[in-house]
């Protein structure tokens, strides 16, 4: 039986570093650095709840490409079982080139075939071999996103609890039925910026406010200022563990989610849930990309005891 089926996007981040200025139409910049590794959310959650010890199954789309490769054999090292992804012959592997400018960046996606894995594919079967289902970047999977209710109401069915982390929007439409969705989400993970646009609140309690009376868990990822939790009526925040010699924050938020919910299909309290989240995100700000200090358990815990004083 697996811990979790997570259903998401799938693509190679090239990323760019140490670079010259930014980019202008016209002119030409260079880059003192550059990696080809696994990219996207959906991926690096996968990887790093897996890394953490659960039992971890990806389904997503790719093409038939050297990218795929790469994705299939870094999410096996990572210990992903890959046997749901599905493999394209009429759509090329997604990728992205990441400018990473100290603790933010700049991206540009090519989507290729993860614009077109739909709800259709997460096939009952395939659903009740697992314990929870996550979901990510619903607005960079077009043909996804308009199953994602019927989706979710599956799950349920079937006995699974969920989660979801909304991602940004790059057409920053934010069009999705929050109040359809989120009854049969157990846990909802947007960061500050993502609830602000989906709700149009200006703050963090406005937002929740907003979608309180059909929500389960809200939990809302603030960088540097933590994270906040609402359940039940009430809003619990904790602080941030600081990294003050951070590397990157690329993905920085999916560690998050990765600590939260690896603890959470645990059945542990959600205040441990939250706390152990804010860890695995400051973890991941240690070192380059979003999985490098996730490589293995031993590393996790050294990491957690020398830089934070968390004992695993």
């Amino acid at each position: 039986m697996l811990d979790v089926l997570v259903v998401g996007e799938l693509n190679v981040d090239i990323i760019l570093n140490q670079i010259d200025g930014f980019p202008e139409v016209g002119k030409e910049i260079l880059a003192n650095q550059m990696t080809v590794t696994l990219g996207s959310s959906s991926a690096i959650f996968a990887s790093n709840l897996s890394s953490l010890g659960s039992r971890v199954s990806f389904l997503g789309k790719i093409g038939n490409d050297h990218f795929a490769d790469i994705i299939e054999e870094s999410l096996k090292t990572k210990g992903v079982e890959t046997d749901f992804i599905i493999r394209s012959k009429e759509f090329k592997t997604g990728s992205t080139i990441v400018m990473n400018y100290d603790m933010d960046r700049a991206n540009v996606t090519f989507p290729g075939a993860m614009n077109h894995l739909s709800a259709k594919e997460v096939r009952d079967d395939i659903l009740t071999e697992a314990k929870h289902l996550h979901v990510s970047s619903i607005f960079m999977q077009p043909a996804l996103k308009p199953g994602l209710t019927d989706l979710f109401q599956r799950a349920k069915e079937f006995g699974l609890t969920t989660s979801i982390d909304p991602q940004w929007d790059p057409k920053e439409e934010w069009d999705v039925n929050l109040k359809a969705l989120l009854p049969l989400v157990d846990v909802f993970l947007p960061n500050t910026t993502e609830l602000l646009h989906l709700t149009g609140a200006d703050t963090i309690e406005a937002g929740i406010d907003q979608i309180k009376e059909y929500a389960n868990i809200i939990v809302v990822k603030d960088g540097t200022n933590g994270a906040c939790l609402f359940r039940n009526g009430n809003i619990h925040k904790l602080p941030a563990f600081i990294n003050h010699e951070a590397i990157d924050a690329i993905g920085a938020g999916d560690s998050f989610d990765a600590g939260f919910i690896h603890k959470y299909i645990q059945n542990l309290p959600l205040e441990e849930c939250l706390r152990f989240g804010n860890l695995t995100g400051a973890i991941n700000t240690t070192e380059a990309g979003g999985t490098t200090a996730f490589e293995s358990i031993e590393k996790i815990k050294e990491i957690a005891q020398s830089r934070f004083a968390y004992t695993i």
